[in-house]
């Protein structure tokens, strides 16, 4: 199945699919000044991850509100995360007034093992918060760390997804790998949890864990890409392992922060549903980041 050819193409794409737009569960607004040492990094690839990494869409905030209109995108998650403590309910505040501002932008949050996590995470919930973000690689933290037991608690008592960074994708961390996420969903099997890049490397782990817990779901974000696919290839059955779990893969692109096209993504998606056919296509492009989100 033929995907955009172009981010100018991906409008009418998506509306010869018989979507009313996209919904995007995994992409990156910030605060300014978060954002540029996140860019700053990025300038910096090719000494962290032996390669460079533009970031295409380096405009500012309301352009790249702008561009996401363009490409039809009617529903999106702007993910925040912290890198040290004190630093997640400022972040939860900031896109409380962002979400205020982008209709198309839900509510979303973050948090990070220190004390009162789960108070400032609480007050979020109460407040809206539909979507939270969870970067174990870049907060350097053990997502089994007692301080983020009442967390996990509260978030899968909510229903509320949680797109969590945990795999050792692009580069391992201390606490990286899909078998130190694991203890939590033990802990907390209703969790929602979408493993954000599909779990890269480890795609197989990744579907291990789709499989054995029913609330646990896979985003798109970087998967796929020929980028990616240099270093970290999908596994041969990779498509045939979807067709078992067609209802939780979502769109994700990590927007802005990529160094190719937004369409390069939605390419990677059509091409496996080739294979499975184009209510897949729906389901991962909008009905279940939709459902995820509440939109």
């Amino acid at each position: 199945m033929t995907g955009p050819g172009s981010d100018g193409q991906i409008r009418d794409w998506v509306r010869g699919l018989g979507l009313p737009g996209l919904v995007d569960l995994h992409v990156h607004f910030m605060p300014e000044r978060v954002l540029a040492k996140v860019w700053a990094y990025f300038d910096a690839a090719a000494q962290h991850y032996g390669t460079p990494w533009p970031v295409t869409y380096r405009v500012d905030e309301q352009a790249r509100v702008e561009l996401l209109r363009g490409f039809g995108v009617i529903g999106f998650a702007p993910l925040v995360y912290p890198h040290k403590p004190g630093m997640a309910d400022w972040l939860n505040e900031w896109s409380a007034g962002f979400a205020g501002q982008v209709p198309e932008a839900v509510r979303t949050g973050t948090f990070y093992p220190e004390p009162g996590a789960a108070d400032y995470l609480a007050r979020a919930l109460s407040e809206g918060v539909r979507c939270l973000k969870a970067h174990v690689q870049v907060g350097d933290y053990d997502p089994a760390d007692p301080l983020l037991d009442k967390v996990w608690g509260l978030i899968a008592e909510s229903g509320v997804p949680v797109v969590i960074h945990c795999g050792h994708g692009p580069l391992p961390g201390r606490f990286t790998g899909l078998e130190v996420f694991e203890p939590v969903l033990r802990r907390h099997p209703r969790l929602t949890a979408v493993l954000a890049h599909a779990g890269l490397p480890d795609y197989a782990g990744a579907l291990d864990l789709v499989a054995r817990y029913p609330r646990v779901h896979l985003d798109t974000t970087m998967v796929g890409v020929p980028f990616t696919e240099r270093g970290a290839p999908l596994p041969v059955d990779w498509t045939a392992r979807l067709a078992e779990f067609g209802d939780r893969i979502a769109l994700g692109t990590d927007f802005p922060n990529i160094p190719y096209e937004y369409s390069e993504q939605l390419r990677a998606i059509a091409g496996w549903a080739e294979d499975l056919g184009p209510d897949f296509l729906r389901a991962v492009l909008h009905d279940t980041p939709a459902k995820l989100l509440g939109r």
